[in-house]
């Protein structure tokens, strides 16, 4: 039985967070193939986190900076090993090269943190984004992780681009892989038209891009609201602080709900789901459980972003950026049953086209499989990686083997 160890960044929470939901599809989908799965984390131990035991998957506590993990890995002896985001690369990365040189190294991105920097930076500047912005000190150190990295899964077609034509990181080190659905768990049919009411929005509160999307509703709102007096927007998400919950207000229709047990029974009773996003990377959860509740969403192009082909492919909603079409979009698509049921009916084709977990599955499989075969040639062709990892870049070891000295002597 082939063994995989991910080494996660924190718990997988898939009711809080689409990263949740998609290390875990990840991790379902190395069970199917009867690979033994264990997950280790240096994380504390969350509020909302799955039980990994019912999934058939085993867990460790891990620590940062300390001799331990070589003494466990080398114990465990896996044949490949999962980074969950680029920082945990960076910590265990030389790590696991040292104690299993043989073992697949699979960087899992989420999602591109620089990418986000860099639009959350020019956000905040009120301008575009700038090549400068994509060439910062956590690009340097997120590129030269998915370099250091045998394969790197990417979930977005536009980070793909960006990653070969910007970063110009070869083809052959990278995988697409976005969220997988499994189709035949998706719902035929869900509530109707006239069975639903009100807009929702979703998304943990201590992810920025959600929180600013909140903020940015604060604007929004009342222009849908004096339009459709007897709307409400119900607003969904894990770990709300008091800056999110002091917002709540109940003569406006603005309403901070926080977490909810069932995230998929809240979108199905919603008639429409609302994600001005203003920044961000990845693709977004929350749209995609949209389509798969059958909820028509109004989005901007920052939350539709890699999720479909503009050209060929209409959005289950509408897509906007400008404040007044985002509104308008919204109240249409409320009001107008014709136009919801079409949305529906959009949100199912690009299910199909895009999220299938069967092909998507089987074609990740497939690659690690073949790169594992092929493994010492394809570390050679890799001659980018092979020089970051030399031991003249690699500050980030020998910074944690001085921490972990440091520690290890007695007070005194």
């Amino acid at each position: 039985m082939k063994k995989i160890l991910i080494i996660g960044y924190v718990w997988p929470e898939p009711n809080s967070s689409a990263a949740g939901r998609h290390m875990l599809s990840l991790m379902r989908l190395f069970r199917r193939q009867e690979w033994q799965v264990e997950f280790a984390t240096p994380a504390q131990e969350s509020e909302h986190r799955v039980d990994l035991s019912a999934e058939g998957i085993t867990s460790q506590s891990i620590q940062l900076n300390c001799d331990s993990f070589d003494q466990y890995i080398s114990s465990y002896q896996p044949e490949i090993v999962v980074f969950d985001r680029f920082m945990m690369e960076e910590q265990f990365g030389w790590r696991v090269e040292k104690n299993c040189p043989n073992a697949l190294r699979v960087l899992d991105t989420e999602d591109l943190q620089c990418l986000r920097q860099a639009r959350h930076q020019a956000h905040k500047a009120k301008r575009e984004v700038t090549q400068l912005d994509l060439t910062s000190d956590l690009a340097k150190r997120e590129i030269a992780a998915i370099l250091r990295s045998d394969i790197s899964l990417i979930i977005s077609s536009y980070e793909m681009d960006l990653l070969e034509n910007t970063y110009k990181v070869a083809r052959s080190l990278l995988h697409y892989l976005p969220f997988m659905v499994d189709l035949a768990e998706c719902p035929a049919s869900t509530a109707s038209y006239t069975d639903r009411r009100h807009f929702m929005t979703i998304g943990n509160f201590r992810h920025a891009p959600n929180w600013d999307a909140v903020l940015n509703l604060q604007i929004i709102w009342p222009l849908i609201k004096k339009r459709l007096p007897d709307a409400e927007l119900h607003i969904y998400g894990s770990y709300p602080p008091p800056k999110a919950t002091a917002l709540n207000n109940i003569k406006t229709g603005f309403l901070i709900k926080g977490w909810t047990d069932d995230a998929a029974s809240a979108m199905e009773h919603a008639r429409v789901c609302l994600a001005p996003l203003r920044f961000g990377a990845g693709i977004k959860g929350k749209l995609l459980e949209a389509m798969i509740m059958q909820t028509p969403s109004i989005t901007s192009s920052i939350g539709s972003e890699g999720m479909y082909d503009a050209q060929t492919e209409c959005w289950p909603g509408a897509v906007a950026d400008d404040i007044n079409d985002f509104v308008d979009a919204a109240v249409e698509i409320y009001q107008n049953e014709s136009s919801w049921r079409q949305a529906q009916e959009n949100a199912r084709k690009l299910l199909e086209n895009h999220y299938d977990s069967r092909p998507l599955g089987a074609q990740l499989i497939a690659n690690i499989c073949t790169i594992e075969e092929n493994l010492a040639q394809h570390r050679l062709d890799n001659f980018a990686g092979a020089m970051l990892r030399h031991h003249s870049m690699a500050s980030t070891k020998y910074m944690s083997q001085w921490i972990a000295a440091k520690n290890a002597q007695p007070a005194s």
